[in-house]
């Protein structure tokens, strides 16, 4: 019985195939489906703005595979970068091992969605054999391209079995997300923790609220305004934590445009004055904090617009998590829980990838180990 047969090209940007197209691949069955991240409204306005461009390190180089009837039968956001900002898994150690000795690091190849540490499908495909295709399309480009190496970050479940199979080395790493027990809404949740971390949310809540007006804005409700203060407040906190922002005014002027209908964006006023806003996706099965900021500083305002009014939007929509993003053990206190994220990674360097997949073995244990500690310590009553 002959091999199927595939036909895999390259997208210099994602506009070269239709909207459809594209969304029709996506998988909506699994963990992460529908995801607002890759659509190919949230991919082509990283791109049109210049956010993910060649220029900022991030050369779109997407994949698209056919079958010999010329019918897609898969995808992959992927993308030629010139570093490893902007990925939230670090690599630097590997990078800086390989040009020790004497060779290059970068370019690599790099499948996620740029600035997004969410989880959700890489190999856009309803079957695994789309899957595999897409798969054995990047690490074919990786060979003939004269890569170092493609790296898949924050892959759901359908993925990973795939990736193992073709000898990708597996990575853990962990976050916070709350997860929705068929709470009815927020004294719902708070019923579940112990007295003592259900009295420090209430009295955080009252803090941060004390003096401010908050509201959730979506769709027709957002305006370019609101988007204005949203913009100075993301410039603050990018300046603050990493020396520049990786979204752009224009970006932002797209997501009002083509995804509003997509969009939580929590905002507080002072005295009718705009003072902190933060923005959060919804996908079909979790809503997704992103960016956040504030132009003056009031004690718990964070973790009320980031966690509290996240996980108030996330309830009323049915919602079964709100992810909460990168880093953060202090979301620990406020009804976060521990969960592992996973990534997989194939270097075309033997040693190093034989360096990586011994060090990838001990971090795993690590990174499970410490998930179950800090899962003894969540906030929830113990009995």
């Amino acid at each position: 019985m002959s091999e199927p047969t595939y036909t895999a090209r390259i997208l210099t940007q994602i506009s070269d195939v239709a909207a459809a197209d594209w969304d029709a691949l996506i998988p909506t069955h699994s963990r992460g489906g529908n995801h607002p991240f890759l659509t190919h409204r949230f991919l082509n306005a990283a791109e049109v703005s210049g956010c993910a461009s060649a220029e900022t390190g991030w050369m779109p180089r997407h994949i698209w595979v056919e079958d010999a009837s010329g019918t897609a039968i898969g995808a992959a956001p992927l993308y030629v970068k010139s570093h490893s900002q902007g990925e939230y898994v670090f690599d630097h150690g590997w990078a800086d091992a390989l040009m020790r000795a004497g060779m290059d690091y970068y370019p690599k190849l790099q499948s996620c969605v740029p600035f997004t540490p969410a989880t959700g499908p890489r190999l856009l495909s309803h079957t695994e054999e789309g899957r595999t295709a897409v798969a054995g399309a990047m690490m074919q480009a990786c060979a003939e391209w004269d890569m170092s190496g493609v790296h898949l970050t924050f892959l759901n479940e359908d993925d990973r079995p795939v990736l193992n199979n073709l000898g990708f080395a597996a990575r853990e790493d962990r976050q916070f997300h709350f997860i929705n027990r068929d709470y009815a809404d927020f004294d719902a949740f708070l019923a579940s923790l112990s007295s003592r971390k259900r009295k420090n949310i209430r009295k955080e809540r009252k803090a941060a609220q004390d003096g401010v007006t908050i509201k959730r804005l979506s769709g027709d409700d957002l305006k370019d305004e609101h988007w204005d203060v949203f913009y100075q407040c993301y410039l603050d906190t990018s300046q603050r934590k990493w020396g520049r922002p990786y979204l752009n005014r224009k970006f932002f002027d797209l997501m009002q445009q083509t995804m509003r209908d997509d969009i939580v964006l929590v905002m507080a006023w002072m005295d009718d004055t705009p003072i902190a806003a933060a923005l959060n996706y919804i996908g079909s099965d979790a809503l997704y904090g992103r960016n956040w900021g504030a132009l003056v500083h009031k004690p718990f305002l964070h973790f009320e617009l980031c966690y509290y009014q996240a996980i108030e939007a996330g309830l009323e929509r049915g919602l079964p998590r709100v992810e909460a993003g990168a880093q953060g053990e202090h979301k620990l206190a406020r009804g976060y829980e521990p969960v592992i994220t996973h990534s997989a990674h194939w270097l075309a360097h033997p040693g190093l990838r034989q360096g990586v997949e011994d060090y990838l073995d001990r971090e795993r244990l690590a990174v499970e180990h410490e998930v179950s500690i800090l899962a003894k310590h969540t906030p929830f009553r113990k009995d």
